[in-house]
């Protein structure tokens, strides 16, 4: 689709129409080894069953499933690269900016009554035959919306903005709820998200359960499309995840929601 010689449009703007990073279109498989990158697949598959699995456990889980001398430091490693901590508090389980403020957490107790109540965000590790990518979505609590997603190379910044930029085209959250990660405690990303009229949330260090509604969300993304999908590389990652979304929120009936699809509940 975006194929240089294909078309008048500059590459700059067919990203731009497609709703790509420039960076991700550029894409070159990440210097890890193969080994490491099967590594990295086994880790993704077994923290999406278990997300209370810090780098100890899952160093011991990997010596189990292979009968290999899987090195701790090595597991440690990858797990920070595919951004992975364990869902339970302790030391170091969030990498939040030293320098940027964080808020307080403003769902404990609280209702969802009505869509654009609470929205929320996250960033995932998505796997590939030859590298891997971040996938950022916002949705919305109550009706489980996607509002938008963003594919990147990078854990910057940059791609959740621009996720957050094509959302807020669609409405206001009176809450905005993410983790304490460097990429949502930033100045840019705070400020649009306050010039937006929203509260900010952030969970609590290392409660993954703050954030439940994006979690599901990505064990449904992986399991129904990212896995069986297999990517050979950043082209076929986007374009399967483009084809996942529309169906997720136009046609997926889900149980907690009446067998409703999210945009049957996010429009009524």
């Amino acid at each position: 689709m975006i194929a240089a010689g294909t078309s008048e449009l500059s590459i700059v703007r067919r990203c731009e129409l497609l709703g790509l990073r420039r960076s991700s279109y550029y894409y070159e498989p990440l210097p890890e080894s193969a080994e490491n990158l099967e590594l990295m697949r086994r880790i993704d598959r077994q923290y999406m069953r278990t997300p209370f699995f810090g780098s100890p456990k899952m160093t011991a889980w990997l010596r189990q499933e292979t009968d290999e001398a899987v090195n701790h430091k090595r597991v440690a490693r990858l797990m920070r690269l595919m951004g992975l901590q364990a869902a339970v508090p302790g030391p170091h389980t969030s990498r939040k900016h030293p320098a940027h403020p964080v808020y307080p957490y403003l769902l404990r107790g609280l209702e969802i009554t009505h869509p654009n109540q609470v929205w929320s965000t996250d960033i995932t590790y998505i796997p590939m035959v030859y590298g891997f990518l971040y996938l950022v979505a916002i949705i919305d609590w109550f009706s489980r919306y996607v509002l938008s997603w963003r594919l990147s190379n990078t854990l910057d910044t940059g791609f959740c903005l621009e996720a957050l930029d094509e959302a807020l085209k669609q409405g206001r959250p009176e809450i905005f709820n993410t983790d304490q990660g460097a990429q949502f405690t930033s100045e840019d990303f705070t400020k649009t998200a306050k010039d937006g009229g929203m509260k900010i949330s952030m969970d609590g260090r290392g409660r993954a359960l703050d954030n439940v509604f994006v979690e599901r969300l990505w064990r449904t993304v992986k399991y129904e499309e990212v896995y069986p999908g297999d990517y050979g590389d950043g082209r076929e990652a986007y374009a399967g995840l483009a084809r996942y979304f529309p169906f997720y929120n136009l046609e997926r009936p889900h149980q907690s929601l009446g067998y409703r699809t999210p945009y049957e509940v996010h429009t009524a």
